[in-house]
């Protein structure tokens, strides 16, 4: 049996995403009914949900332009994806990756990288903002926390036209992992984040800040550079083309489906089990 395609669940992961699955809740109802035995419509199976939302993620549809042959009822599948987002799951599905990956190799804390990346985003009603530089349009703004050769710590969406200096420390308090002992922590940032009112925020969240300043370069040998693996992971974001244009209405739903592909991301880390194609191998 060949490799799954890109948008395909196979079935290690789904051994690790089952378990997960947040327990399915009946009805109470006041109405007292006999029902015949098999009538009515049978819940759909939670795997297929789980990979009709994948593929919603990955290649970009409608969710009403899921091929119902394949997965059903497109509402259905909706009304999954917004129950498991009330009960946490795509967040936990984040979480168990980076917890397996922590346990399997350790993630090396010492070096973080921070840095912002915009979007359009012209149906969202929910943290969205003007964009100052395209002439007002409608933009979000995603600020990542990554640590270097790995992946995603944390993940803050606002508008445009808010400063990445602003989200600096709701992103540092809202990592989804934490060292297991206390560590001598770097964080990286380019010069936006320079000024004395970022550095307050990192130093006092115990980071040590490694912030590049504005002017001339200062003489004598030039510090590494690390921030590019930060751009790497907004690289790995835009994999997923349902992220590329917000066009999700509500910020926890567009919240929801960047927390799964950040999921996606670490399990990818831990065992290759969800591969990740390029798009011109989707296009074929």
């Amino acid at each position: 049996m060949g490799k799954p395609r890109s948008w395909e669940v196979s079935d290690e992961f789904w051994m690790r995403v089952e378990p997960l699955i947040p327990p399915r809740v009946e009805r109470v109802s006041s109405r007292r009914y006999l029902r015949k035995p098999g009538a009515g419509r049978k819940a759909m199976e939670p795997r297929r949900a789980f990979e009709a939302i994948v593929f919603v993620l990955r290649t970009g549809c409608q969710w009403k332009a899921l091929p119902k042959e394949r997965f059903g009822s497109a509402s259905s599948v909706h009304k999954y994806f917004r129950i498991w987002l009330r009960d946490g799951f795509f967040l936990a599905l984040w979480q168990a990756g980076l917890a397996e990956y922590d346990e399997m190799e350790g993630i090396a804390w010492r070096w973080q990288s921070v840095d912002g990346s915009t979007v359009k985003a012209p149906l969202a009603h929910e943290s969205v903002g003007r964009n100052p530089t395209d002439r007002g349009k409608k933009w979000k703004q995603a600020t990542h926390l990554g640590r270097r050769t790995w992946g995603p710590l944390s993940i803050s969406v606002t508008g445009a036209n808010r400063h990445d200096v602003t989200q600096l420390g709701a992103l540092l308090d809202g990592r989804v992992c934490h060292p297991r002992r206390r560590r001598r922590m770097y964080l990286l940032a380019d010069r936006g984040y320079c000024g004395k009112p970022a550095i307050e925020v990192v130093t006092q969240r115990g980071y040590h800040p490694r912030i590049k300043q504005k002017g001339p370069a200062r003489p004598g040998r030039p510090p590494k550079h690390r921030r590019w693996v930060v751009e790497v992971a907004h690289s790995w974001f835009n994999q997923f083309r349902k992220l590329l244009v917000r066009y999700e209405k509500l910020h926890d739903s567009y919240l929801a489906l960047v927390h799964l592909a950040a999921a996606i991301i670490c399990w990818r880390k831990v065992a290759p089990i969800l591969r990740i194609d390029s798009y011109e191998t989707m296009a074929t």
